[in-house]
């Protein structure tokens, strides 16, 4: 893929450089910002498959709390970029051309505060959209089930913040509708910087469903028409600004009567107590009411909503990652023997580990071989592997790689073992390119494995890639941790 991976990269990493810039963007310089980035485009379905290892159920992102019908993978293409993969039900979206024609107009799109959609396939029976891959969860998960502190108050701003000027964007370039508007579509990036999903620009999203099933949060002249406006977007940031506040998802309707009951403190989330301005809040208090008016030309432009919620901003120059109490992907450090051997890139030590691991963790692999076995013509490539195994013992890279490479070639069987003992055998041998392709081929073949991440990372570390290989040290620690749990 080359230097159009690179090109790739380019359209939507441009906000790494300002991750900390709350100001609205300059809309009037957008065209010419991104006259040079390349263009939305189509991914293949082989493609697809290899970068979310088959489609694999490890791999699944839950959408809004649940099982959602079109459901969402994370992916890891060839040049290591990380992708969202949301996968629409065979029955989703049958017009296929104007499918293709909204993922289109949505791809055009690329702005610093959207998860900006990639690219796309329709191929066989398949829809697929792919977006920038968000590792820092929701804003659901950090507002209503954080697990070690509540979001802060300077953070909380930002996010509403953020939101209001990705609206905003898109607005100026056409796409003023976006489709149920709550916290499970405003996610964070590496960075921890609020990204609002692109999906939820999507007409109905795949499945019929443009609001929640929960009528006390859909806007009420949507109850009327069966229309999403602009005017319904702004009554759903609305009840994300109540979100926000309180820490809970409290009904339009409820907060209206604790607003008129001037009762702001059932409003504020117990967790900000005297850790909040009390003007800031009047003024969000006030401007959740004006977006939550029962006619919808009363409520305020999205142009509106930016220009007051960046009066608000407090602790502008703190970065997110700070704010939010999270450290950075690049400062992450495994804690099992493996995976602090690959932080410190001691081949000897991931060796003797390998070594000592064995096949057990190729399921339905010893049977397949002893089959085989029986069979005179595959007695040379079952030598092949013995003789790999035998160099492998002893550290001899170059006849490891020779023999292993005969055993995959003769295509008997996919062994996840076989592809991780060559990927070291690569790196032994200062091929940390191949190294990198083999790691990947044995998590495709084995997703819930944390070897072949493990080995990625070091593969990554030799390539000079830092942040991507402590990501990946990151994947190989969890799906270690997960395995430790089942056992």
């Amino acid at each position: 893929m080359g230097s159009q991976s690179s090109k790739l990269l380019s359209c939507c990493w441009v906000s790494r450089h300002s991750a900390s810039i709350v100001e609205a963007p300059n809309v009037e310089n957008e065209e010419e910002e991104v006259s040079d980035l390349p263009a939305f485009r189509e991914f293949t379905l082989e493609q697809l498959k290899n970068a979310t290892s088959g489609f694999a159920v490890e791999d699944i992102v839950l959408e809004n709390g649940e099982k959602a019908p079109n459901v969402v993978y994370k992916g890891k293409l060839e040049n290591q970029q990380r992708i969202a993969v949301k996968r629409f039900k065979k029955t989703a979206c049958p017009n296929v051309k104007q499918f293709l024609e909204e993922a289109r107009l949505v791809g055009h799109l690329c702005n610093p505060w959207l998860a900006n959609l990639l690219g796309y396939c329709c191929e066989d029976d398949e829809k697929l959209l792919m977006a920038e891959y968000m590792p820092n969860n929701t804003l659901a998960k950090h507002l209503f089930h954080w697990e070690t502190q509540p979001m802060n108050w300077a953070m909380r701003l930002r996010v509403v913040l953020h939101v209001a000027q990705a609206l905003e964007y898109c607005t100026s370039k056409g796409c003023s509708v976006y489709h149920d508007l709550n916290p499970y579509k405003v996610l964070f990036d590496e960075d921890c910087n609020p990204r609002l999903s692109c999906f939820g620009l999507m007409k109905s999203n795949g499945n019929g469903n443009i609001y929640s099933t929960n009528l006390a949060f859909t806007p009420p002249e949507f109850l009327k028409t069966g229309t999403v406006t602009l005017e319904g977007v702004i009554y759903s940031f609305g009840t994300l600004l109540l979100d926000v506040l309180s820490g809970k998802h409290i009904p339009p309707n409820q907060a209206l009567d604790l607003i008129r009951d001037r009762n702001l403190e059932m409003l504020t989330d117990s967790f900000l107590e005297g850790k909040f301005s009390d003007d800031a809040r009047t003024e969000l208090v006030r401007l959740a009411s004006r977006c939550l008016q029962y006619e919808p030309q009363e409520r305020p432009n999205p142009k509106s909503l930016v220009a007051i919620l960046t009066t608000l901003q407090e602790n502008t120059k703190v970065p997110p990652h700070v704010l939010m109490g999270i450290s950075p992907s690049a400062s992450f450090s495994p804690k099992s023997p493996l995976g602090e051997a690959c932080l410190r890139m001691d081949l000897t030590a991931i060796h003797e580990i390998l070594e000592n691991i064995g096949y057990k963790d190729d399921e339905g692999v010893t049977n397949e071989l002893s089959f085989q076995m029986w069979t005179d013509q595959m007695q040379t490539t079952i030598n092949s592997k013995k003789n790999g195994d035998s160099a492998f013992r002893c550290k001899d890279s170059k006849t490891a790689i020779d023999c292993y490479t005969q055993f995959i070639e003769a295509g008997i069987v996919g062994s996840p073992t076989v592809f991780a003992r060559r990927s070291l055998s690569y790196l032994m041998s200062d091929s940390p390119q191949e190294a990198l392709k083999d790691a990947m081929q044995a998590q495709i073949i084995s997703p819930a494995w944390h070897v072949p991440s493990y080995l990625q990372a070091s593969a990554l570390f030799a390539l000079k890639m830092e942040n991507e290989a402590h990501i990946a040290l990151k994947d190989g620690s969890a799906f270690e941790a997960r395995r430790s749990k089942s056992v």
